[in-house]
């Protein structure tokens, strides 16, 4: 029986069709888990699994280890972690896990403060659940509301949008939320509570079931709040909406471990002539680039074209439409760098992306955090460089300070290593030289204990002999030759290893 069963479990994961493998080395902030659980052991559906599996995943992040399984009992939760180690699929494991297909009505609600977060949790929602059935909508402002209405006529068991856009549902009675939404969660809370966004919040709550006490435990409604910072307005919100939450804080320091800080002094009018100067030495995959404006996202952008740089823009001011289009390009790699406002700051996970350039300075350490994650996502190296003016000095210290990190002067040179994966290519070149050495060092100390042998003796070479050491000699030849040969068959193969990694990181960027 256990060997039909171990069976069983090879079948389904062999005919699973993953994306190739990630060999970037990462950092503890997605590697240093402590119970050593993978997701098999959660007790998830093998739909779910399957989903989880092609999507990439192969172990729980950090994150993901402490908030799943306390989800999975039914508990609220209440997560501070760090952006990039895998927030989102904290979330979105147990809410799948919940989801009953054959009720065709709406049972997880995930809010989010920005369209393009939206479009991306959708997104992996409808990655992990491919197996599930599971039927998920995204709905957001700047889009035509008679499209969802016409959608909510359909079965929808995830709706994932802005609270605006699900608050104008819920009150028209579109999308019934009382009915059976037993899950609800807020990405990025600290935005979402937010005077901005507090007041359609509370609204929004009281379309929710209300709790019931049943057995001695509260039931009815679900609670998940995950963010990287938890302002003080966060804990009023939970008094008073939450139900005993499992609290997890895992920012023992506020940046991620992978992502290198620098600044360099510049004043205004050198700006533009500095990004080429950095767009010239480094080697970027893809750039984000910030402005504290839309204006000067615009101007940037032609700037760096104009420079003969690749760039697209975006900001909150343009049509939703252009917007989608942009972050779907920039996703799939057709452009190498962006120029935005702080409209991409929050959960943007594009793992491509290595360096940020904060081309205005923020005028806050939280806007600098979400800035600077948007590189180094899920534990992978990543480079911050600030251009920062005379004017901007006092708040580089105090952000320095606040964050507790250290943001040093650029170098002249920057170190590839701290924001450019090991190439395998290099590795393997490394290590086919290494053989090359050893095997050169093998045949001079034949040489030599040959040459020694005969000196002992005192006798010349034989003539019989020297025909033998010429066809060795050939034979040494011919094998570097052969070896030359493979080492470059073997760099050709990894290269194209390599560009088909890139274009699947660009491609299932916003899976975690």
């Amino acid at each position: 029986m256990a060997n039909n069963n171990s069976s069983q479990t090879s079948n389904w994961k062999s005919s699973l069709n993953p994306p190739p493998r990630d060999l970037r080395p990462q950092t503890s902030d997605v590697t240093g888990t402590s119970l050593n659980i993978d997701f098999e052991d959660m007790g998830l559906p093998r739909a779910l699994l399957m989903g989880i599996f092609e999507a990439g995943f192969e172990r729980p992040s950090p994150i993901q280890e402490a908030a799943i399984p306390s989800a999975l009992s039914g508990r609220d939760i209440l997560a501070r972690a760090k952006n990039g180690t895998g927030k989102t699929a904290a979330f979105i494991i147990p809410l799948l896990s919940k989801i009953n297909v054959s009720k065709p009505y709406i049972q997880g609600v995930v809010l989010v403060p920005t369209r393009e977060l939206a479009l991306q949790i959708a997104s992996v929602t409808k990655t992990l659940s491919k197996h599930m059935g599971v039927e998920v909508m995204v709905t957001t402002g700047g889009t035509t509301l008679k499209d969802d209405i016409l959608r909510l006529q359909q079965p929808v068991h995830v709706l994932v949008g802005t609270p605006g856009r699900i608050l104008d549902l819920a009150g028209k009675g579109v999308a019934d939320l009382g009915k059976g939404c037993g899950v609800f969660v807020m990405d990025e809370a600290d935005k979402l509570l937010s005077p901005e966004f507090g007041p359609v919040m509370e609204s929004l709550l009281g379309y929710l079931p209300k709790r019931k006490e049943q057995e001695g435990e509260s039931v009815g409604r679900q609670v998940m709040l995950f963010s990287a910072t938890f302002p003080m307005i966060v804990k009023d919100f939970k008094d008073k909406h939450m139900n005993n939450p499992y609290e997890i804080n895992l920012m023992d320091e506020l940046t991620l471990k992978g992502v290198t800080q620098y600044y360099a002094y510049v004043e205004e009018r050198q700006k533009v002539h500095c990004l080429n100067t950095l767009f010239s030495k480094l080697q970027i995959n893809q750039s984000i680039i910030f402005c504290n404006s839309t204006n000067r996202v615009e101007l940037l952008a032609k700037k760096i074209t104009e420079l003969g740089y690749s760039c697209f823009y975006s900001h909150a001011k343009m049509l939703q439409s252009h917007r989608n289009r942009v972050f779907h390009d920039f996703r799939s790699g057709t452009c190498r760098n962006l120029v935005c406002s702080d409209l991409l700051t929050r959960g943007i996970d594009i793992q491509a992306v290595n360096v940020v350039i904060n081309f205005d300075f923020p005028k806050n350490s939280e806007t600098y955090l979400h800035r600077i994650g948007r590189s180094g996502r899920f534990g992978h190296l990543g480079l911050a460089i600030n251009l920062v003016t005379y004017e901007d000095r006092f708040n580089l210290d105090r952000i320095e300070r606040e964050l507790g990190t250290e943001i040093g002067p650029i170098p002249r040179e920057v170190d590839r290593g701290l924001y450019v994966a090991p190439s395998s290519t290099e590795e393997e070149q490394a290590i086919q030289a290494q053989r090359e050495r050893e095997q050169k060092e093998a045949a001079l100390r034949q040489q030599a204990q040959a040459q020694q042998q005969l000196q002992q003796r005192n006798q010349p070479v034989p003539a019989h002999v020297q025909p033998q050491l010429q066809l060795m000699q050939q034979a040494a030849l011919r094998e570097q030759a052969q070896a030359q040969a493979q080492r470059e068959a073997q760099i050709r193969a990894l290269q194209m290893q390599q560009q088909q990694q890139l274009a699947a990181a660009a491609m299932n960027g916003g899976r975690r």
